[in-house]
């Protein structure tokens, strides 16, 4: 099978529409959708800036484990406890660290995201000035 029959195959003829729907749920060709899908850049930039904040947080609550448990070892030498408080610390003192780099990754590509989003919903909205789709953008 050459490649443009594999592509009619898949895609259907030039100006025929697709032939190939990629989810089982879609609705058929031509019948159109609920009109329900909405995007904006809201919600990827809030989730930017909670990455953000929980990185400062983390970072602080990580900053004050050590000073909280400084004198411990000498104030109660000889303990058990000492040991497994320390290594208490120490579990905490990574955990909040990963937390906190995972946040600081997580940051950048939110922001992207919600820039490319938005940049994409846009030159979509504008794709669409000056067709008339009969009432194109009402709920129906």
């Amino acid at each position: 099978m050459s490649y443009s029959e594999r592509w009619q195959e898949l895609f259907g003829a030039a100006g025929e529409g697709p032939a190939m729907r990629l989810a089982s749920t879609a609705p058929e060709p031509g019948t159109g959708g609920s009109g329900d899908l909405k995007h904006s850049g809201g919600p990827w930039t809030s989730a930017s800036g909670t990455a953000a904040e929980l990185r400062t947080s983390t970072e602080t609550s990580r900053s004050a484990l050590g000073p909280g448990h400084e004198g411990v070892e000498t104030g109660a030498a000889g303990l058990a406890s000492v040991a497994a408080l320390k290594s208490v610390l120490t579990s905490w003192e990574e955990r909040l660290q990963a937390v906190r780099d995972e946040c600081e990754q997580l940051t950048g590509p939110l922001l992207t995201v919600a820039k490319e989003m938005g940049e994409t919903e846009t030159a979509i909205e504008k794709s669409f000035k000056g067709v008339d789709g009969g009432g194109a953008g009402e709920r129906r």
